[in-house]
């Protein structure tokens, strides 16, 4: 076994006690899945180091996700240290297509990825001209007559939107 596989190894629990944790806002949706949670991985100093990323600077949530982590990695009886890393910035292209599914199930529209090509997470990718974003399927009946009722929904990373057709209010995860 190499050296870089028994380091590997030598984490595997800490993923397996990280694994679980779910958003405090949206607690359907692991912190893994939604690319919150990006490594488990050694310091210089061999401290190992739980890294994540915020969904974007001012995510309010940042401060719960870390004491979760603290309290995970305490409760389990093993030591690391969060270390929060803001570049590459976060990307909704780094949801998985579960934590997608478990959005729409959950009641939000999930985002559009942006096609960011493997390897290139520092692609700046510009707004798309006016009228020719895809359209925002409603969780609840599938419909693309949707409107935009609000650019902020329950909180800042999400839109508001209501379906045309069974008029019920969703919020929408915009693309990031």
């Amino acid at each position: 076994m190499s050296a870089e596989a028994a380091v590997d190894a030598s984490l595997a629990p800490l993923w397996a006690v990280l694994e679980p944790l779910t958003d405090p806002e949206i607690p359907v949706v692991s912190l893994r899945e939604l690319g919150i949670l990006r490594d488990v991985r050694r310091g210089l100093d061999g401290v190992a180091e739980v890294v994540i990323t915020p969904t974007y600077s001012g995510c309010p949530a940042m401060g719960q996700i870390e004491d979760d982590v603290r309290q995970a990695v305490a409760s389990a009886g093993l030591q690391a240290r969060v270390v929060t890393q803001l570049a590459p910035a976060w990307t909704t292209d780094w949801m998985t297509p579960a934590a997608r599914e478990k959005l729409r199930a959950y009641g939000i529209a999930p985002p559009h990825c942006g096609a960011t090509p493997t390897g290139h997470a520092n692609v700046v990718r510009f707004a798309p001209p006016p009228g020719s974003a895809p359209a925002i399927a409603c969780p609840q009946c599938g419909s693309t007559r949707t409107t935009e009722t609000s650019p902020f929904g329950s909180t800042a990373c999400k839109a508001l939107y209501r379906c045309l057709d069974c008029l019920e209010p969703f919020d929408y995860f915009k693309p990031y």
